[in-house]
């Protein structure tokens, strides 16, 4: 079963519009973090107004994007290994190197992003330039526009999320969009780069025992038990998507309610829902039951550190929250028991914390471990499905170019309290996730 096709017309480089600062930058140890070498791949669709010209449009963009690159100019330079630290530390060389844009056309029409793709990497090519290593000097920033057969338009961007996390991809997104609107009235908050200020040198290195890697449980390795990895590799992944509207979320908080301990009732909609996922996604793998699991999900720290980062930190300010639990408490101790474990593990993120995991991957190159694992990422929070381009209005689709074993909640167009958990599982478990996500039970 072959991608959808798609051909590219164009493919330029793109310059900064104006003289940006030359030079070497450093990128912080969270930055430089191995697990995250790699590029965070949008999607996002979009109706056109009908009288809008494809031609305006994309030449629009081009300079957009060539105003955007001035106050983000390292998004235009080039990622390499430090030349302080070329065991751990990354570095930006910055003279203005430039972005790619690709211009292409497809005969994909809007509806099929209706539901998730039929296959994991379906709308791959609507980002067709792939950077499989971020160090070999690829763009750090790749924009690709893709008009649909029935006139709308898909937007594939790429970005290395060693310089940046998912609120400072989503800011640059705004302020390039910004650009492209004539009445720029958004004012984006000025970027900021500051990689300093992640960093271990403004930190003593502790003497505390419980600050280091093997007191935090998502670098921590766990046995695999029952061929997790390889079915993983092996088995064909099948993407899912569903919504989640407010009455099911408030549906859900009633069966947290009523399976909690007294006083451990007062969740976010984010905890119950994550758990809900998890459990549906250990339940339907049919593990072992002595099997450990973890849930990881990024925890943004712009505010738990002390001084909080500047408004405008592009870089990566998140750490990992991580629940683990044995198969068999997540899956018989109830959708309460699962809640509480997402909630304490972010309760726990303070400004100590956040220490212990700079040094942890700053000095032992710490990093999480793939078994029994399930990454959740919160898009939905991040500003994507306000990204309105110039002509063509917020977005109707925000999502990955490809869905994945990780598990993503996305915004969902014109409904500001509903969510859409997006995610690939194996074959053999993709039915009865569907169902158990469905059919909400304690």
């Amino acid at each position: 079963m072959g991608s959808s096709s798609v051909h590219v017309n164009e493919a330029t480089i793109v310059t900064p519009s104006e003289p940006t600062p030359t030079g070497v930058l450093s990128l912080s140890a969270l930055d430089s973090q191995l697990f995250l070498r790699f590029t965070i791949e949008y999607l996002l669709v979009y109706k056109p107004h009908p009288a809008s010209d494809p031609r305006a449009t994309t030449a629009r963009l081009k300079a957009a994007l060539a105003k955007a690159l001035v106050p983000y100019y390292p998004l235009a330079g080039r990622v390499r290994a430090s030349s302080a630290d070329p065991s751990t530390g990354l570095e930006v060389v910055c003279r203005a190197q430039g972005a790619l844009f690709i211009e292409a056309v497809s005969d994909l029409n809007v509806h099929e992003f209706d539901n998730a793709p039929r296959f994991v990497t379906q709308w791959r090519k609507l980002l067709s330039f792939h950077v499989a290593d971020v160090l070999k000097g690829a763009p750090p920033l790749v924009i690709q526009l893709t008009w649909l057969k029935d006139g709308n338009a898909a937007l594939g961007v790429g970005f290395n999320h060693c310089l940046c996390d998912g609120i400072g991809s989503a800011e640059f997104l705004n302020s390039f969009a910004d650009f492209a609107s004539t009445s720029q009235s958004k004012f984006p908050p000025n970027p900021i780069w500051d990689r300093h200020l992640l960093n271990p040198p403004p930190f003593k290195p502790s003497t505390d025992n419980n600050n280091s890697s093997s007191s935090h449980p998502e670098f921590n390795r766990v046995p695999d038990l029952c061929g997790f990895m390889s079915r993983f590799s092996n088995e064909r992944l099948v993407p899912t998507s569903f919504i989640f509207d407010k009455t099911s979320l408030n549906e859900l908080k009633k069966i947290v309610f009523s399976t909690s301990r007294v006083g451990e009732s007062n969740y976010t909609s984010f905890e119950v829902l994550s758990a809900h996922i998890w459990r549906s996604w250990a339940r339907a793998l049919n593990l072992p039951s002595n099997q450990i699991l973890k849930l990881l999900f990024s925890i943004n720290v712009r505010e738990r550190v002390k001084p909080s980062l500047p408004r405008g930190y592009y870089g990566n300010a998140f750490v990992l929250g991580c629940a683990q639990t044995s198969v068999k408490d997540l899956t018989e101790k109830g959708l309460g028991y699962a809640a509480m474990l997402v909630k304490r593990a972010k309760e726990q993120v303070d400004g100590e914390y956040i220490k212990s995991v700079v040094e942890s991957v700053s000095q032992e190159g710490a990093s999480p471990d793939s078994v029994g694992v399930l990454i959740l990422s919160q898009w939905s929070r991040l500003g994507l499905e306000k990204v309105e381009l110039g002509g063509m209005g917020k977005p109707i689709h925000v999502g990955p170019i490809c869905c994945d074993r990780y598990c993503l909640l996305l915004p969902v167009f014109n409904q500001t309290d509903a969510v859409k958990a997006m995610v690939a599982v194996p074959t053999t478990a993709a039915h009865r996730y569907e169902d158990l996500l469905r059919s909400f039970s304690s």
